[in-house]
């Protein structure tokens, strides 16, 4: 069983679905930059060796019984994190495209900064990363969308490499978007008048595996998140307007 223990009781989360070519280097290269710190890899479902990959490079192993989606296998890993006691909890992907050396860059961040979430940014600063020109136009656009409701501006709303404290666990582990879950986890905690902050982190090509994110499903995202994010305003707007209180600065 993980118990929390050191390093402010940091838990690293690794959502995975169908990564037994890249899991083992993930977990191998986390273990190496935090040494000592728990690796937790929610397995969502995978029909191949992903869990058996992973526990052999040295991770704890959270198997789900069914294949949940990528905000549902995350949710998963929060929500044990929270019973468990940790304090922060840094999440990334399991297709090894983020660099397990910025782990204790954004873990720093967390802690010196007292925000309830860090991102690690493809495009805070000039740093070789590139995606499609599909995704870029749609990255732009949320950009511009989730400006006024944050209140700042965040560069990369739609990154997977993501830090957060235990106030911020808290809501996740009760509450957190099944589908496409980045954007609007943002909007879930501008509701709760928590901060957020990024730093520049790069991000590695994809070396096995297919993403699952076709041009089709790209334009599903945009759409299905935007619906999301307004929803979510105006559930928070509706409970405003009944408490009598007034928004925090950007909603």
């Amino acid at each position: 069983m993980i118990r929390p223990a050191g390093l402010q009781s940091l838990l690293v989360i690794v959502p995975a679905f169908n990564e037994q070519g890249a899991i083992g280097g993930v977990v191998r290269d986390v273990l190496h930059s935090m040494p000592g710190v728990p690796v937790l890899v929610v397995d969502d479902g995978s029909v191949d060796d992903t869990a058996f990959q992973a526990r052999a490079a040295g991770a704890d192993v959270l198997s789900l019984p069914h294949h949940l989606g990528l905000g549902g296998c995350v949710q998963a890993g929060y929500k044990l994190a929270y019973e468990l006691g940790f304090e922060y909890v840094i999440r990334l992907d399991g297709d090894g495209q983020h660099d397990a050396r910025d782990v204790p860059r954004l873990f720093e961040k967390l802690l010196t900064s007292g925000c309830e979430m860090v991102i690690g940014s493809r495009f805070l600063a000039a740093n070789g990363s590139e995606t499609s020109v599909l995704r870029a136009w749609g990255i732009r656009f949320f950009r511009l969308v989730l400006r006024p409701i944050l209140g700042q501006p965040v560069y990369d709303p739609t990154s997977g490499f993501v830090g957060v404290n235990r106030r911020a666990l808290g809501v996740f582990s009760r509450s957190f978007p099944l589908e496409y879950p980045e954007i609007e986890a943002l909007v879930v905690l501008q509701r709760r008048r928590f901060r957020f902050e990024e730093i520049p982190c790069k991000m590695r090509p994809r070396t096995t595996g297919v993403s699952s994110i076709t041009p089709v499903k790209s334009l599903y995202y945009i759409v299905h998140v935007l619906l999301g994010v307004f929803v979510n305003v105006l559930k928070y707007e509706r409970r405003l307007h009944r408490s009598g209180e007034d928004a925090p600065r950007g909603i």
